[in-house]
């Protein structure tokens, strides 16, 4: 019999099973004439439907090897945990970054079947980069703002590279972000008060770079170029936000922004044919 027309027959008496519109028995001999061994033995015992039932289902379901593999894991967790402060410098940033490069396979690798659990361990492999390098920078008693700022920079290349190689948009939009956060404070750190022109001589220029870029990178990846379309507008309002924070709210803080909103609004309404193909 054709597999096609075999798997729509065994669909078939599954659903009148769940219907009950036949009895158990018959569905039973009917499942024994058209389904494998194999199907058979999966519809016998179907996952059921809540979370805790199928956690409690593949527990059930699982080998002595997988047992002994998953305490395994678990108790290596526990130990490094335990002892990571008595660790030296260079075995605890071996550490962290083992378990960084660790989430980051198994979520890429476990993403293509389950997107939230391949994102969740991305997630916690970056938070894990970051977390655990403040916490290095703590314990050995590098209290230097380079030092943090420098790891915040790390970080940002690594979002960066990880977002565009696994095309996850808003890990490279963290990354832009991070780095941004960084030209931020070196400009805090080795510049005077500015005068407000002079901020949007530092901010601005980095908008029309970003947008460059976008309409550089839409040929090739319409996902990278949306990412840095964003960055160029964020960029362009990012001299008031930077004011905001080093000099504080004035009047003419809040007239600069309302202009800016005004002309930004109309900007991309006079170009939107042009940079919505950049990013659709």
């Amino acid at each position: 019999m054709n597999p096609e027309r075999r798997q729509i027959i065994v669909s078939e008496i599954m659903h009148w099973r769940r219907s009950k519109l036949l009895p158990d028995q018959y569905c039973d001999f009917l499942l024994n004439l058209y389904a494998t061994d194999q199907e058979r033995e999966q519809l016998s015992d179907p996952p059921p439907n809540g979370a805790i039932s199928r956690a409690v289902h593949t527990l059930q379901k699982a080998t002595g090897k997988q047992w002994f593999l998953t305490l395994g894991i678990f108790t290596l967790i526990a130990v490094v945990v335990f002892y990571f402060n008595h660790f030296p410098l260079a075995l605890q940033i071996s550490t962290v970054t083992f378990g960084t490069l660790l989430l980051l396979l198994f979520g890429h690798r476990i993403r293509k079947r389950s997107e939230s659990t391949g994102l969740s361990s991305i997630a916690l492999g970056m938070l894990l980069l970051l977390g655990g390098g403040l916490y290095i920078l703590n314990f050995q008693q590098y209290d230097d703002m380079y030092w943090k700022v420098s790891l915040l920079a790390l970080c940002a290349v690594v979002w960066i590279w990880c977002g565009i190689k696994m095309k996850i948009a808003l890990l490279h939009l963290c990354g832009w972000l991070s780095l941004l956060l960084v030209y931020g404070w070196l400009l805090f750190t080795y510049t005077d008060t500015p005068k407000w022109f002079e901020v949007q001589l530092y901010w601005l220029p980095v908008a029309g770079l970003f947008g460059w870029f976008s309409w550089f990178m839409h040929r090739w990846s319409k996902l990278i170029a949306a990412v840095l379309f964003v960055i160029s507008i964020l960029s362009f309002y990012l001299p008031e936000v930077y004011t905001l924070f080093t000099v504080g709210s004035s009047l003419l803080l809040q007239l600069q922004l309302i202009i800016k909103v005004a002309l930004g609004g109309l900007l991309l309404f006079a170009f939107r044919k042009y940079w919505m193909v950049w990013i659709v």
